[in-house]
């Protein structure tokens, strides 16, 4: 491989001949082969519009030259087209604070900026790292700034696809609302209601874990660009921390605005433990009606096989005919991995020392990996599973005739202890509650008709007036 000569404040090093990354990129891929990824593209993306930012300000402000910054807005324009990209190349697990991340973006950035002047790369002299494509910047300020910018990017096809999972549950209640069926509480016999009532539960929750989602965006709009080292702006104009936050709304089109706290921006990591935990929150629910979806068509012949799952592969390798919950068993596993995620935002939030929290970039990889899954799996659960759930009416109402919690719908009636009786009979003989009912002429085949009837079942209020 051709090399060349980057020198940094440690000394010389040996670059890739193509590459646009220099000296602290290529020390960091010597010092962090970790895990073998690559940041996130909307992190890179995040980092590169601040960089074009931050070049505009200082160029109004009169800090930096005019051909200078030019060349670095160019750059970066190339770059938020897509070009060059793949010289983004640090490992997410590097040294804390992200200035591995924060340094490759700034040699990129110089030397791609160099090439557009007709200089060569590495010629700092002209175009450097630090003291231009970072100008008035500290990985202090660029990383947690460009965390929130990615966590608004990604949270919008997220919020989306939330959405969509919500309205197809609601399309299903509605559909399956006449659909009688026995409740189960510990997993036993329970009072009857309607499939479409039960979907309508799980339509409920996803509203309340999205609008628990869209509840942590106003922190995210809050930066701490300017802040630099610590907090304290240094060498950085107040007219820049202005316009620098100017420059970002207007690049992003997002209602963006200077932190109140400067100080707390970079030291307290807390508005990503909240969407982190929003995060979990949704993978919770999402994960419970998965299994609920599972448990549901499980069968179908020795399972409940009150609902039917659009089927989407041959589910074994060995039993012919056999189809599995594929959909539902891809989302639990994505689910699990978004807790998981979630704890190591909390320890990495938890251990911020002082003026700063050098687990940014262990916060970063977590969420934009937890947002990308929890996003990917839900749209693929909405398409390939929920769309296509049919309900097995047959089924659910052979279970709801045989269920003994129709005793307490007729406990009002012939009041609880004759019902427990029924109960107790019915487990023993194996006849049915409305048999054991009649035989015994506790009610009238007429008044059990019209106790039996479904708003009667699934409605707040007493069957025959609790007669």
């Amino acid at each position: 491989m051709n090399t060349r000569i980057e020198k940094d404040s440690l000394g010389e090093i040996e670059v890739p001949e193509n590459a646009l990354y220099g000296a602290q990129t290529a020390r960091a891929l010597e010092n962090f082969p970790i895990s073998g990824l690559k940041p996130h593209p909307a992190f890179v993306r995040a980092t590169v519009i601040i960089k074009k930012c931050a070049a505009k300000s200082n160029i109004s402000t009169g800090r930096l030259p005019g051909g200078i910054g030019s060349a670095i807005i160019q750059a970066a324009d190339e770059l938020l087209s897509g070009l060059h990209m793949e010289h983004f190349v640090v490992d997410p697990f590097q040294a804390g604070a992200g200035t591995s991340h924060n340094m490759n973006a700034n040699e990129v950035i110089a030397n791609r900026a160099l090439e557009i002047l007709g200089r060569k790369r590495g010629d700092f002299s002209v175009i450097h790292p630090n003291d231009h494509v970072n100008m008035a910047q500290s990985t202090n300020d660029v990383i947690p700034t460009a965390m929130r910018l990615t966590a608004l990017h990604l949270l919008d096809p997220l919020l989306g696809n939330l959405q969509c999972l919500e309205s197809a549950l609601v399309e299903k209640s509605l559909e399956f609302d006449n659909v009688l069926k026995s409740g189960r509480t510990h997993l036993q016999d329970a009072v009857p209601i309607r499939l479409g009532q039960e979907f309508s539960g799980y339509a409920a929750a996803v509203r309340r874990n999205r609008e628990g989602l869209e509840g942590c965006i106003p922190a995210m709009l809050e930066l701490g660009i300017g802040g630099t080292a610590v907090g304290t702006g240094l060498n950085a104009e107040k007219e820049y921390i202005i316009k620098v936050v100017k420059e970002i709304a207007s690049e992003t089109g997002l209602p963006v605005r200077s932190s109140p706290n400067l100080f707390e921006s970079m030291q307290n990591m807390d508005p990503f433990l909240e969407l982190s935990s929003a995060l979990r929150r949704c993978a919770v629910t999402v994960g419970r009606i998965a299994n609920d979806l599972r448990l549901l068509s499980s069968g179908p012949r020795t399972g409940f096989d009150e609902i039917r799952l659009p089927s989407v592969q041959p589910g074994s390798s060995i039993m012919p005919g056999k189809i599995n919950p594929s959909m539902a068993e891809m989302t639990n596993m994505a689910c699990f991995q978004v807790i998981g995620c979630d704890q190591a935002i909390m320890m990495a939030v938890q251990a911020g020392q002082l003026e700063l929290n050098v687990m940014m970039p262990l916060i970063a990889f977590n969420m934009t990996f937890s947002m990308d899954i929890l996003n990917n799996s839900v749209r693929k659960f909405t398409e390939a599973c929920i769309v296509g759930i049919t309900a097995n009416s047959e089924r659910c109402r052979k279970y709801l005739e045989e269920s003994l919690g129709l005793v307490t719908v007729l406990a009002p009636s012939i009041g609880y202890n004759a019902a427990a009786m029924v109960a107790r009979e019915s487990v023993a003989t194996g006849r049915s509650i409305r048999e054991i009912i009649l035989d015994k002429e506790l009610m009238k085949e007429s008044e059990l008709d019209e106790a039996m009837r479904p708003g009667h079942l699934t409605e707040p209020g007493l069957p025959l007036g609790g007669r």
